[in-house]
C-alpha cells in the first residue's frame, strides 16, 4: 500500500545547499517510489531580502556576512560542487559571481503553485536553481525568469503580467512570515506532513530513511 505524504520544501533560489537538498530528495523519492507518494510545495525563504537590484559580488558578500576569506570560500565551493555531483546537480565551477534579490523568483513560484499544472512549480524551481547555480544567470533578471517559465511550459505572457504587477507579493511575504514564526531560520528545511522537519542539504540516504520512518508512523 502506498503512503501519501505532503512536503513543504522551504528554500531560496540563491542557496546552493537548497539545490543539493532538492536533488538528493528527488533521488530518495525515486528509491521509495511505489511505497511513498509525495505532494510537494515549494515555500519561500529569502536569505538576503534587503539585497538591492544591483546585487553584490559573492566573495564580498560572504566575507561581510560570515567573515570568510576568498580561500575558505573556494574550499567551500569545491565541497558544494562535489556534494552537488553526488546528488546529480552540476554547479558552475567558477561559482555564481554575484548575489541577487530573489523576491520576484519567489512570486513566480507562488504563481506556478496556484495556476500551474501538477509538477510545474517543481520544474520551475529546478530551472531557476540551474539558471543561477549552473549558469550564473541572475534570478533578479526578468528575462532569465521568463526563459525558465517558458522552458517548463508555463504561460510566459501570464508570468510577464505577474512580474509587471505586485501579484503574489503579499502571499510570498505571508508564507515567509509563517515559516519564520514556525522556527525556520535556515534552509533548506523539508517539512513533512506539517510536523516533521528534516534540516539541511542531506544525502539521499538520509532523506530516504526519514521518509520511510515517517511513512511507517503515518501508516
Amino acid at each position: 500500500m502506498t503512503t501519501h505524504l505532503k512536503i513543504d520544501f522551504v528554500s531560496d533560489v540563491s542557496c546552493p545547499w537548497c539545490a543539493i537538498g532538492l536533488s538528493a530528495l528527488e533521488q530518495s523519492l525515486g528509491a521509495v517510489q511505489g511505497d511513498i507518494a509525495v505532494e510537494m510545495h515549494f515555500q519561500p525563504f529569502e536569505l538576503n531580502p534587503q539585497m538591492g537590484p544591483e546585487g553584490q559580488d559573492v566573495t564580498e558578500h560572504l566575507t561581510q556576512k560570515y567573515g570568510s576569506t576568498a580561500e575558505q570560500q573556494a574550499q567551500i565551493r569545491e565541497t558544494i560542487r562535489q556534494r552537488g555531483a553526488e546528488a546529480g546537480f552540476t554547479f558552475k565551477a567558477e561559482g555564481r559571481g554575484r548575489i541577487w534579490n530573489t523576491f520576484d523568483a519567489h512570486r513566480l513560484l507562488a504563481w506556478a503553485d496556484v495556476e500551474g499544472a501538477p509538477g510545474q512549480q517543481h520544474a520551475l524551481k529546478k530551472a531557476l536553481l540551474t539558471a543561477y547555480h549552473g549558469r550564473a544567470e541572475s534570478p533578479a533578471d526578468h528575462a532569465v525568469l521568463l526563459a525558465a517559465v517558458e522552458a517548463v511550459g508555463l504561460d510566459r505572457a501570464r508570468a510577464q503580467a505577474v512580474l509587471a504587477s505586485g501579484e503574489f507579493a503579499d502571499e510570498v511575504r505571508e508564507r515567509e512570515q509563517f515559516f519564520s514564526r514556525a522556527g525556520i531560520s535556515s534552509v533548506p528545511a523539508v517539512i513533512v506532513n506539517q510536523r516533521h522537519l528534516i534540516s539541511g542539504g542531506q544525502p539521499a540516504a538520509v532523506f530516504e530513511q526519514a521518509l520511510r520512518q515517517i511513512a511507517a508512523e503515518a501508516g
